[in-house]
C-alpha cells in the first residue's frame, strides 16, 4: 500500500466533518486538514509522514552493519503496527541547477568561461540528465488507540503522534539515518501531497511560496 492509497482508504476512530460544495476538489480531496505536521483524512486518520535520507550499509564496516541492524531492530519491536517504509523514484530536478548557473553566466567576466557554463546548460537543457533518477524515502505512521493520547482531541492526537515520531527519529539516528526536520512541517506536508496526488502535474506546476498561508487563511479551522 502506497502513501496515495493509505490516506485515500482505512478507517477512522475520529469523526471529522467538512463543509464542502458538490463536485469540488475539496468534496473530493479526502484530507480534511493537515496541522502539527499531521494528515488528518476525512474518515477521522491521523497520519505522520517523515522524509529519511538513506545510508548505504554496504560501505559500513561488518561491526557497524551490525549495529545499524540491532539498532533497527530494536525500534520494530517498540514501532507503530501500520508503519509504512515508502520510497518514491522520481527524475532528477536539473531546474535549481539550471538557474544557478545562469546566474554564475551573468556573473562571469571572462567570456570562455562564461561560454563553457553555457554549453554545460545547453548540455543538461539536451537531455544528459534525463535518465538521471532520485529517490526519496519516508516513513509513515499512524495514530493507533494503543498510543492512549492524553485527551480525545484533535491537538492531543497530533502531541502524541509527533511524539512517535521523535522516538522512531531517536531510534533512526542510532542506525546513522537522518529523519529530516523542515523548518515548516505543514507545508513540507502540502507539497508532499501535491507531488503524490498529481505526479505528472507537479514536475512542470510548482506549488507558489506561501500557499499554505494562504490556503489556512481561506480554510483553516485551527485558527483562534
Amino acid at each position: 500500500m502506497g502513501v496515495k492509497e493509505l490516506i485515500f482508504g482505512g478507517v477512522g476512530n475520529i469523526g471529522v466533518h467538512s463543509n464542502t460544495f458538490q463536485g469540488s476538489i475539496q468534496e473530493w480531496l479526502p484530507i480534511h486538514a493537515i496541522t502539527g505536521g499531521v494528515v488528518i483524512t476525512k474518515d477521522g486518520r491521523f497520519i505522520k509522514i517523515m522524509e529519511i535520507l538513506p545510508v548505504n550499509i554496504y560501505l559500513k564496516s561488518p561491526a557497524d552493519r551490525q549495529a545499524i541492524i540491532e539498532s533497527f531492530a530494536a525500534y520494530l519491536k517498540i514501532a507503530p503496527d501500520t508503519l509504512q517504509i515508502q520510497a518514491r523514484t522520481l527524475p532528477t530536478d536539473t531546474s535549481d541547477y539550471i538557474q544557478r548557473m545562469e546566474q554564475y553566466a551573468e556573473n562571469e567576466s571572462n567570456i570562455f568561461c562564461r561560454e563553457m557554463i553555457e554549453d554545460n546548460i545547453r548540455e543538461i537543457g539536451q537531455g544528459i540528465a534525463s535518465q538521471a533518477i532520485r529517490h526519496r524515502f519516508f516513513l509513515i505512521i499512524q495514530y493507533e488507540p494503543r498510543m492512549r493520547a492524553k485527551r480525545n482531541s484533535v491537538q492531543a492526537i497530533v502531541e502524541r503522534l509527533n511524539e512517535e515520531a521523535d522516538t522512531a527519529r531517536r531510534y533512526l539516528d542510532m542506525c546513522e539515518l537522518e529523519v529530516l526536520l523542515p523548518r515548516y512541517t505543514d507545508n513540507f506536508v502540502l507539497q508532499l501531497l501535491y507531488d503524490i496526488i498529481n505526479k505528472q502535474t507537479s514536475q512542470r506546476v510548482k506549488l507558489p511560496e506561501g500557499v499554505f498561508d494562504m490556503t489556512t487563511a481561506v480554510h483553516g479551522i485551527y485558527e483562534e
